[in-house]
């Protein structure tokens, strides 16, 4: 987590001190169910190839990486890195902006980030909710902000595709993808309990909680499958 705000950090920085800033650099999160929609999406596939940071979200992601010899990590929870993500911007000054989720969500999530970080610079908030027709409008409240952070919160891989297309017109440093984050900072939404989250089984609790989640979920053995055979590939 300590590193993933630091890129984040350097990236926002580095920006800063180019006149010319260019395309945003994205943050997204990674997890099994990703990794098997993306292998038969290509336009989600190109979002993962290009963005500044994947970070390993799913306790699948840091399980397949060590069984493939791909390296040793530790999970960087997309809802628990935006919250970090604001404790630093409060500190350095940098302006943030929230979009998505419901409009009750949105107001609510802006409302605890700047009541639980002191000097947190929100400077705009907008609800997901939002035709096609309003989103040039959008960019420009955006722009007109001049916010340095963009947390955009519209599931995936809706949040992908909407990155993928408007932040070439953008003028933020960068951009979470952050899910149904707001839902949980806003309080309308609990995280599984600390003893699944420590037993890595925060899976398993959303599951029992929503088992509509199931064919979801179904997404968990593919992905155990094909790391398998990728293994075996390269024994």
């Amino acid at each position: 987590m300590a590193d993933a705000v630091d890129v984040v950090d350097g990236l926002v920085s580095a920006a800063d001190g180019l006149k010319s800033a260019g395309k945003p650099r994205t943050i997204i999160a990674v997890n099994p169910e990703k990794v098997i929609r993306a292998r038969n999406h290509q336009a989600l596939m190109d979002s993962l190839r290009a963005a500044a940071l994947l970070i390993p979200d799913g306790i699948g992601i840091v399980w397949a990486a060590r069984i493939l010899g791909l390296g040793r990590m530790r999970r960087v929870p997309g809802s628990e890195l935006m919250p970090a993500l604001c404790e630093r911007a409060a500190k350095r000054g940098y302006r943030v902006f929230l979009f998505g989720a419901s409009p009750q969500t949105n107001a609510r999530a802006a409302e605890a980030l700047r009541e639980r970080y002191s000097g947190l610079q929100i400077v705009g908030h907008q609800h997901g909710y939002l035709s096609q027709d309003d989103m040039d409008g959008l960019v420009r409240r955006i722009n007109d902000c001049q916010a340095d952070i963009l947390f955009v919160a519209l599931g995936s891989p809706k949040q992908e595709m909407w990155m993928a297309r408007y932040l070439p017109t953008l003028s933020v440093k960068v951009c979470q993808g952050v899910g149904g984050t707001f839902d949980v900072v806003a309080g309308h939404a609990r995280r599984a309990p600390r003893v699944f989250r420590t037993l890595n089984l925060e899976w398993l609790y959303r599951l029992l909680s929503q088992p509509s989640r199931i064919l979801r979920q179904t997404a968990l053995p593919k992905f155990v499958w094909q790391v398998f055979c990728e293994k075996l590939r390269h024994w």
